[in-house]
């Protein structure tokens, strides 16, 4: 069935901009003598029917959530993307907080495959393509450099997924990932459901059932700016994150097996710092990555403690991210290349926005020291992710 509930949602857009005002005796002076910071609204008209498109022979649509707040959620079928996230800022402003497209081409065409995307069958990279279980090798397409990245050439991000809108708030996909699918084994079928709830959290949930063994390691590729998605780049966020541990790359980053301490290393965010404060240090896992790109092993927690918090600079938007998962994969968009054309016709410029990917570690099926993703008949892979909003 259509969501023919929305056809046209007008989506406000923020853009920042200083005004100076002169030192002067009026009335109109600033007390403290600082610049005001105010912020203009740019309304971008963001079509449902962009969104309707037959891909593979099914149906594609976007799909609105909307809390009692009026914050906003739409998701496509395609690849089971976020495409748009509005949250209120300080100024009880909506604001955009997730970079996308205003049409499913521009996901079909972009040179970066995973704006917004849930991933699988693996999340991350699988080194060399290969992996071996019950004493059977597997080799899946090589789509990053030698390595296996996000599911492979065509990976859940490419896929159709079957939409059902449960209700208001909450919209619930599926997908069966045939045996073999991009070189894995086992009919993976898949559930993933997204609920905007009343507090501004927005919740993601993942099932998966198999009849065969097999890996799985299921997660959401947001690119988060919360400025606004066309506010510039993300280097003033504030960022932490509750892990005294990450895993080393080598220079395809793939780990190379050890947890090491990020004490005394620029990967130390178990006190709040700026993503910009250490990512052009002279740091060979920043090299590596270009900047950030690796994955943090989780501290042990409780459910309802945050394992990341980031916070916008000009907004004051606050992030937080809540999940079961043992890592998360900090990305600080250093890949983005300026070369797509985004929603409120900005491109995707360097760092101009962040992932936090909850996960398991990457290249786990060849490390069997890291926790195991294997998955059999019987057992339901089960995870849920929350990234909660609010403002200071």
């Amino acid at each position: 069935m259509m969501d023919m509930q929305k056809k046209h949602v007008l989506i406000p857009f923020l853009f920042n901009s200083l005004l100076l005002f002169a030192a002067c005796n009026s009335s109109t002076k600033q007390r403290n003598g600082k610049d005001s910071l105010q912020h203009a609204i740019v309304t971008v008209e963001l079509s449902a029917k962009a969104f309707e498109k037959t891909i593979d022979g099914k149906p594609v649509q976007l799909y609105t959530l909307e809390n009692k707040n009026g914050a906003k959620a739409m998701i496509t079928n395609y690849g089971g993307r976020l495409v748009s996230l509005l949250v209120p800022d300080k100024n009880q402003q909506l604001t955009d907080v997730v970079a996308g497209f205003s049409d499913v081409q521009g996901y079909q065409q972009s040179t970066e495959p995973y704006f917004g995307a849930t991933i699988g069958r693996y999340g991350n990279r699988i080194a060399k393509g290969k992996f071996s279980l019950d004493g059977k090798s597997y080799q899946l397409f090589t789509n990053n450099g030698s390595n296996t990245l996000h599911g492979g050439k065509k990976g859940f991000q490419d896929v159709v997924w079957d939409a059902k809108k449960i209700n208001e708030q909450t919209l619930e996909l599926s997908y069966l990932s045939k045996d073999m699918e991009e070189g894995f084994p086992g009919n993976l079928k898949v559930k993933v459901v997204y609920t905007l709830e009343d507090d501004n959290a927005l919740k993601i949930t993942y099932d998966a059932t198999t009849d065969k063994n097999t890996v799985v390691n299921l997660t959401n590729h947001a690119f988060f700016n919360l400025n606004g998605a066309s506010s510039g780049n993300i280097l003033n966020h504030l960022v932490k994150i509750n892990a005294n541990g990450y895993t080393p790359v080598d220079s395809t980053l793939i780990p190379k097996g050890q947890i090491e301490p990020v004490q005394g290393t620029p990967f130390d965010f178990t006190n709040p710092k700026t993503i910009g404060e250490r990512i052009e240090a002279d740091n060979e896992q920043l090299k590596f990555g270009k900047g950030y790109d690796h994955n943090f092993v989780l501290n042990k927690h409780a459910a309802e403690e945050p394992v990341a918090i980031v916070t916008g600079d000009k907004t004051g938007v606050v992030m937080e991210v809540y999940t079961d998962q043992p890592g998360l994969q900090f990305y600080s968009g250093n890949f983005m290349q300026g070369k797509n054309k985004m929603k409120g016709n900005h491109t995707d410029d360097f760092r101009t926005a962040f992932a936090l990917e909850t996960q398991h570690f990457p290249d786990s099926p060849n490390q069997p020291s890291f926790p195991s993703t294997v998955l059999k008949p019987g057992v339901t892979y089960h995870t849920e992710t929350i990234y909660k909003f609010s403002v200071k």
